[in-house]
């Protein structure tokens, strides 16, 4: 069964001509880019240089506390340096338009989609969901060649997540050990992350919007500061960051505010 998965995974990539990423990315990365820039510069200034290659990362927080806009600029960034990127869409939320309003290259992202869930439904529903997605991380990380892989967990009811065995992310951290890949959670709550890895810890509030326009419904989204603190051992990278993002920047105004602390 796993040889036949893999099989059809590599069938939908030459599909899509992105084969090459079985084997390796289309540009060599360098020795510089063992960091993959987030696309929010004061933020990878804090990162000194951005998420880790080859370990696992996790953006956590609540409904718009900024993880979309993350996420987008995080495949913007990847997209945009040449790479290819994997989005394992649990719930099938991803928003296209959003995507593309971000400056993501979409022919350069693999979208394993996967369907919307209920709080109800135990072991069978967790299964067909997030057993699926974990097969399909699994499978996407063995090909290799992708700069980014990315999980989005974020809407699962938390009754689901605590069905994940303690050994999962130690499974997903061998097999992005060593690696050129980005690995990286979206959820809710942590999860796990390897030694090398960070977990950006997003919190919600109201941003702090510049309109275009007249006042009043048919005002236009300028722009939006983007906040935020991060906390880490390394006492370099721990202090405040702040992003002045325009629109075509972000996909989700809702989402687009950010205030979270980095565990490193």
């Amino acid at each position: 069964m796993a040889n036949q998965s893999r099989a059809d995974l590599e069938s939908i990539l030459r599909d899509r001509k992105l084969d090459r990423t079985l084997t390796t990315v289309s540009q060599p990365l360098g020795r510089e880019a063992a960091y993959a820039a987030s696309g929010l510069a004061q933020l990878d200034e804090r990162l000194q240089g951005g998420l880790r290659r080859g370990a696992l990362s996790e953006i956590v927080g609540a409904p718009s506390s900024g993880r979309s806009t993350l996420l987008l600029s995080l495949l913007a960034a990847a997209t945009q340096r040449g790479e290819i990127a994997a989005l394992i869409d649990t719930s099938d939320r991803f928003d296209v338009a959003s995507a593309s309003a971000a400056q993501v290259d979409l022919d350069r992202v693999l979208w394993v989609r996967g369907h919307q869930v209920s709080a109800t439904g135990g072991e069978s529903v967790f299964e067909r969901t997030v057993g699926r997605a974990l097969k399909a991380l699994n499978l996407v990380l063995q090909a290799g060649g992708f700069g980014l892989v990315v999980i989005d967990l974020a809407d699962l009811p938390a009754g689901l997540l605590r069905l994940l065995p303690p050994t999962t992310w130690l499974r997903v951290q061998r097999a992005v050990e060593g690696s050129e890949t980005v690995c990286v959670i979206v959820a809710s709550q942590s999860l796990g992350r390897s030694a090398e890895g960070v977990t950006l810890a997003l919190r919600g509030g109201a941003p702090t919007a510049r309109w275009v326009g007249a006042a009043g419904p048919s005002r236009l989204l300028g722009g939006i500061d983007i906040t935020g603190r991060v906390v880490s051992p390394r006492q370099s990278a721990a202090g405040v960051f702040a992003v002045t993002a325009r629109t075509a920047d972000i996909g989700d105004a809702e989402e687009a505010h950010v205030r979270g602390a980095l565990r490193g």
